[in-house]
């Protein structure tokens, strides 16, 4: 769950729906100047690699499902946690990708690897594995993540031992089929991988800036306006800074603009729950008796 507290009241967005929303944001992307997933470089069949690389974007958080179906609730209040309360278990966080990653290998390999390439992303650079300044995920701002130590760093090792083995296992898969095998090349891959990262940055930014009041700038990954780095535009040597400036009421200006549709409405569904008193029903019932409330934003080039 995405957890975000104001006035009393707590609002939550699932993380299915987190990853949908960049789901959505990858089947738009693309345009006179950006290239839409599946066209960063030479492929027998681009849109049947696009369509694979929305749906990993769109299931990057899959292992997320079982968790926000009957997630772990607060103490204090009753009501879920949010992710970054759950992802100080580092344990914990490592378990739903043990869940995600492997869960489409068969009938959406390439997807799959996606994932384990996000996976391997958010939790390598914190043992010195893959230090690429390019693949650094927005959440870590410029700076490189903190390096774990003792136990932590060990099961990080460990973690990363059975990544790398499943990444492996879908190369391969992906290799015997003489219509994939160049998607594995890095001028496809590299481009797809880091466009998760970005999908999902810009995703948060928006499940985390769904608290009224309409009126004023959205607020994402902790400013009011942010750049993200190293976005690749027609291929994997032509990057750019995206620039990405809340205008108030919810609409959002991108220099320079990379989807297909200007401006692109983008729906946040959310529920709001107010902290229980007293005689409160169960959190189930609260949660299921509630209509998401429709946050829109849009996306701009001005």
């Amino acid at each position: 769950m995405l957890r975000t507290d104001r006035d009393g009241q707590a609002w939550f967005i699932t993380q299915p729906h987190h990853a949908e929303i960049a789901g959505y944001l990858a089947a738009h992307w693309g345009n006179e100047a950006f290239a839409r997933p599946g066209h960063f470089a030479v492929a027998p069949d681009p849109e049947r690699l696009r369509a694979e690389t929305v749906f990993g974007i769109a299931q990057h958080d899959n292992g997320w499902w079982e968790w926000d179906a009957t997630p772990e609730l607060a103490e204090g209040d009753g009501l879920p946690l949010g992710l970054r309360d759950v992802i100080r278990n580092q344990q914990e966080g490592m378990n739903k990708w043990r869940l995600g990653v492997p869960r489409f290998r068969e009938r959406h390999p390439y997807a799959a690897l996606l994932i384990s390439w996000h996976a391997f992303w958010l939790h390598g650079p914190r043992i010195g594995i893959g230090s690429d300044p390019a693949f650094r995920h927005p959440l870590y701002g410029k700076a490189a993540p903190a390096r774990l130590a003792g136990a932590e760093a060990e099961a990080a090792h460990a973690f990363m031992d059975e990544i790398t083995a499943l990444q492996a296992a879908l190369k391969t898969r992906l290799g015997a089929d003489a219509a994939c095998t160049c998607w594995l090349d890095p001028a496809q891959l590299d481009p797809h991988v880091r466009l998760l990262q970005l999908l999902d940055a810009l995703s948060l930014s928006l499940c985390t800036a769904v608290i009224p009041p309409l009126e004023g700038p959205a607020r994402g990954l902790g400013e009011d306006a942010f750049d993200l780095l190293d976005v690749p535009r027609r291929g994997w040597t032509d990057r750019v800074t995206l620039s990405i400036r809340p205008q108030g009421g919810r609409r959002i200006v991108c220099e320079p603009y990379p989807f297909d549709r200007d401006p692109l409405p983008v729906s946040v569904q959310a529920r709001v729950l107010d902290a229980p008193v007293g005689d409160a029903a169960p959190f189930e019932t609260r949660w299921h008796t509630l209509l998401p409330e429709p946050i829109r934003f849009d996306y701009c080039s001005t």
